[in-house]
This record gives structure tokens, C-alpha cells and sequence, in this order.
């Protein structure tokens, strides 16, 4: 992380007082900031931010050097919203947004869903084999394991000449160590809490059963909360409730100090190298050290402008209490609740920031960032309140859109690209930083050609999202139409005018034509990717 960078960014949002508590975490005595205050009104000078759009890009001089190292970042369950360089005023990252400063933040990075509850599960295979949704699916049956080990991403970049590494959240069903060369504390697919799976599938079958009066009944702690602000049933600082603090150091913490030791490592061999470091924050239960949630203050939280109390669809799109995520706040929805959730959100957020700053601090120690690519993102978006959801289980773009940045030598500084994108570009991205012919099995592609200025037009013209068998959705020419089949109900939404969505068309008679036509092109993409859900007797009853 350059510091010059980060003090700007808090000095254009005016907020000296959180700045200096950066300082005081990372350890930074005061009196170097006001020295550098100076020289960073000078690099503003010489480096203005730029937003370039899809039908327009700053074209950077690529060089010819050796194979460049590649830094996978990934976090967990983060939403593009969570960006302040995207317009987020109350996200404390000063180590995301350098990172957005000196690359290419990519604004419309989507995920495609999800074929169960755990929709981190498919975006990480996804991520692993190059596979669209469905095809990632069908390749998890047992007969098609050697497939999914040979062609995994680590295995491709071995084949490259790369020595590979991982340390984190994993949550692929391939053993780790079968295909990276280095491995460090696999995670599971979140830290351990009071929801256990089997019982909360019999308290809700005795709720069905009239065995229980409300689900409220038999919440865990950590769940249906805060029912009040004197609700102290759980703290995001306990480390009684383990968590995060399983093993007596925050994951976040260990998978910084995990990179650091390979960085070192492998900053002395001459072989690239490429690094899987993979954050389970900010992912619930959103523990934070106290310093962190210090940052915020509940009541000054703003609630998000899509805000409900409850969403009309929720049992029919698979997002009543019964759905985990959904049932860490209470039914229905107060602002209070949300507020409170944010805050947790977003203290989980700056606390794995700055284990990014160190690992930034360890690449540029170790000299190699001249010849680094590093690309930042997550595995899908996250509602916090937003729409009356909790959770990554629906189609709206606070949930399919991630944070998506890369950084490079040959990178122009502070663009962003609104071309639309997938999260899992990032293999083919690091295939074609790597050399040699994208495989024919990989669906993605690498955004390289749009980070360069090099392509205008996204590679998608239609974005594809799915849910189960409770949710689909297209977008295409500025429009966005989702399908609930179990409730047989249609949205639209008009992104360009309506970023929030807000406004539900579909019933409109001024845009019938559209709801029909978008349906159509939505059938034919699901026939493109193998998508088994039939929706015609919806598109028939238009």
C-alpha cells in the first residue's frame, strides 16, 4: 500500500479523526502523516482518477518482461456496495481503496448464483474449474473428480510453470493440498456457531407441526437479533462464542500472517509464483476486534434506501426464517436491526483490510511488485437489510455484484470499467497473465483486453443469474428481469434509471413488449448454459 495514496483518500472524504485511527492500528507515529501530507497533494497532481465507461478505456503500454507473479485476493460474502471508492462514504478500507487507485475496478463484476444455500460453494468451483454454473454443478458428481482435479485453476497454472499456493476458506469439494503446491489452514465454508444444521431442520419441522408458536422459539444465539438496543445476547468481541477466535487468532489474522511467511518464501526463488489467499470475512458471524467496531456508531449507520421490513416473496424465493442467513435478524425487519448489522458488516471489513495493508506491506517489502498482478474480489454480494433480505440468496445486484480490482505494471491508475464481467474472469484472467491458449473447458474470460483499453465491448452481452430452482434473472441492455416460479411472478427493473431497484415495470403495460422479450432471451441463454428449470408455463402465461 503506498501511504501517500491513503492519506488522500481520507483526506477527499474528510475524515482526519478515522484516518489517525488507522495510523494508531497499523502502528504509524502521527508526525509521519503530517510529513506526508504534502507529497500526497502533489501525487494527486500527477494522478488524477479516471471512469472510463465499456464504450471507452485508457489504453496501457503493456511491457515484455518475465512471467508476473499473480496475488488472488478473496473475500467472503462482500458486496460491491461496501466500496467506498465506488461511493461508499462510511467504509473505513484505506488498503481497498489504494488498491482501487493504482488499478482497474471493474464496477459490474457479477456472480451467477448458486445451486443450493451455500452459493460461496458454486462461485468457488466455479472460480476453480472455469465452469459455468451448471457445468460446474455436473462436474461435481464423483465420476467427474479427476476431471475437476486435472483442470482445476491451480493445476493450470502448474502447468504454466508457476509454484502455487493457498492459505484460508477453501470450500471446494477437492482436497486442497491435491492441487496446490503449498497449502496453509483450510477453512471451512464459515466459522463455527450455535446454528447447527440437522437440529434447525427439526425445530422447523415441529414449527410446521404446530409444536412450536414461532420460529423465535428456538433461535440460536447469534440469531433473531437485536431484538432492542438492550439486546446483549451476542457481541461480534466474545471470543466465548469461538467463531473467528477458533484456535485463539482471528482467521483474518492468520491468513495474513500465513502470506507474509510464503512471500518471503517465494520472493527468493526465481519461479513465479501465484498465491490463493482466501478471507472468510466478511462472512458471519462478523467478529471484529473492539478497535474496529469502535469505527461506528450504530445510530449514525445509514439504512439502505431499499430497505423493507418484509420482502413479499420471501418464502416463495427460499428467503424465509428457515434460510440461516435470513434468520440473523429479526421478522420483520427494523432499522435498528439493520444498523446494527452493518456495523458488524462493516468492522469485519476494515479489520480484513488491514490484513491486506500487511500483505500489500510484505509484496512491496519483498521488491516484486514490479512485476505483480493482483487481483481483489469476492465471491458474490451480500444483503444487509437491502429489499428486506439478509443473505447472498437473491438475484438483486447488492447480492450477485462483487468488489472486483486488479492491479498491474502495465495498468492504468484509479479507472473504472463498467463493462459487465463475471467474479470467476479472474481465472482466465490469471491464465492469460500466465501465457499459453485458454483451455476449451473454461467458460470465463480474462478482462485483461478491457483493463487495457485493448476491448470496448464486454465479453457477456446478456448477464445470467440462478437460484436453485426458486430464482432466475437476466440482464440485457440496461434491464433487468427476474423470475420467482414457485410464487409465478415477474420483475423488471430498468438499472440505468433505477440502480436501487426500486421500481417493478413488469406489470406495466408500457413494457409488456420488454418483460416478454427479456423472458425470451432468458429461456434461450438457460438452453446456452444447461440451466434444467423449465420456465415456459410462466412465459406462456404472460
Amino acid at each position: 500500500m503506498r501511504l501517500s495514496q491513503l492519506i488522500l483518500e481520507f483526506k477527499i472524504q474528510s475524515r482526519l479523526r478515522d484516518f489517525i485511527k488507522c495510523l494508531l492500528l497499523i502502528g504509524l507515529p502521527f508526525n509521519v502523516f503530517m510529513g506526508w501530507q504534502q507529497a500526497s497533494a502533489q501525487e494527486q497532481t500527477r494522478k488524477p482518477n479516471k471512469h472510463y465507461h465499456s464504450n471507452g478505456a485508457a489504453v496501457g503500454q503493456a511491457k515484455n518482461r518475465a512471467k508476473p507473479n499473480i496475488v488472488f485476493i478473496l473475500s467472503d460474502d462482500q458486496s460491491v456496495n461496501s466500496l467506498a471508492s465506488l461511493g461508499n462514504t462510511q467504509i473505513i478500507s484505506p488498503n481497498i481503496n489504494a488498491l482501487a487507485k493504482q488499478g482497474v475496478t471493474f464496477s459490474h463484476a457479477y456472480n451467477m448464483g448458486g445451486w443450493n444455500g451455500a452459493v460461496c460453494l458454486a462461485s468457488r468451483a466455479m472460480f476453480n474449474t472455469g465452469r459455468s454454473l451448471w457445468q460446474a454443478k455436473a462436474l461435481e458428481k464423483p465420476q467427474n473428480k479427476a476431471t475437476r482435479i486435472k483442470t482445476t485453476w491451480a493445476n493450470q497454472m502448474k502447468a504454466r510453470g508457476y509454484q502455487t499456493y493457498m492459505t484460508g476458506k477453501w470450500h471446494v469439494h477437492i482436497k486442497a493440498e491435491a492441487v496446490f503446491d503449498h497449502v496453509k489452514h483450510v477453512r471451512a465454508g464459515m466459522p463455527q456457531d450455535a446454528w447447527d444444521f440437522p437440529t434447525m431442520v427439526n425445530h422447523f419441522s415441529d414449527l410446521a407441526k404446530g409444536k412450536y408458536d414461532s420460529y423465535a422459539d428456538f433461535m440460536p444465539v447469534g440469531y433473531n437479533r437485536p431484538l432492542s438496543a438492550n439486546d446483549d445476547s451476542w457481541s461480534p468481541t466474545d471470543i466465548r462464542f469461538g467463531g473467528y477466535y477458533e484456535g485463539g487468532t482471528h482467521w483474518s489474522e492468520v491468513v495474513r500472517d500465513d502470506a507474509i511467511e510464503f512471500i518471503k518464501q517465494a520472493s527468493q526463488k526465481e519461479t513465479p509464483f501465484f498465491m490463493y489467499i482466501a478471507f472468510n470475512a466478511p462472512h458471519d458471524p462478523r467478529q471484529a476486534p473492539q478497535a474496529y467496531q469502535d469505527w461506528y456508531a450504530v445510530e449514525q449507520i445509514k439504512v439502505p434506501e431499499s430497505f423493507l421490513p418484509k420482502y413479499p416473496y420471501q418464502e416463495q424465493i427460499g428467503n424465509g426464517p428457515s434460510l440461516r442467513d435470513s434468520a440473523l435478524a429479526p421478522f420483520p425487519r427494523t432499522e435498528f436491526a439493520v444498523q446494527t448489522h452493518i456495523k458488524e458488516y462493516y468492522a469485519s471489513i476494515s479489520h480484513m483490510d488491514k490484513q491486506i495493508g500487511d500483505i500489500l506491506a510484505a509484496l512491496n517489502a519483498a521488491k516484486v511488485m514490479d512485476n505483480t498482478y493482483l487481483i481483489f474480489t469476492s465471491d458474490h454480494g451480500l444483503a444487509v437489510g437491502e429489499h428486506g433480505l439478509f443473505g447472498k440468496q437473491n438475484l438483486y445486484e447488492h447480492s450477485v455484484r462483487a468488489p472486483f480490482i486488479i492491479t498491474g505494471p502495465d495498468l492504468d491508475q484509479g479507472v473504472v470499467n463498467d463493462s459487465d464481467i463475471y467474479i470467476q474472469d479472474a481465472m482466465a484472467t490469471a491464465l492469460d497473465l500466465a501465457g499459453g491458449k485458454k483451455p476449451e473447458h473454461v467458460f470465463f474470460n480474462s478482462v485483461l483486453p478491457l483493463a487495457r483499453g485493448q476491448q470496448t465491448e464486454s465479453n457477456y452481452p446478456q448477464i445470467y443469474g440462478g437460484y436453485i430452482d426458486l430464482q432466475r434473472m437476466i440482464k440485457q441492455d440496461g434491464y433487468k428481469l427476474i423470475v420467482y416460479p414457485k410464487a409465478q411472478v415477474v420483475r423488471l427493473y430498468h438499472l440505468a434509471s433505477d440502480p436501487q431497484e426500486l421500481k417493478d415495470l413488469a406489470q406495466q403495460p408500457d413494457y409488456q413488449q420488454k418483460t416478454k422479450d427479456l423472458f425470451k432471451s432468458l429461456m434461450a441463454l438457460q438452453a446456452e448454459l444447461k440451466d434444467p428449470l423449465d420456465l415456459s408455463n410462466i412465459y406462456q402465461a404472460l
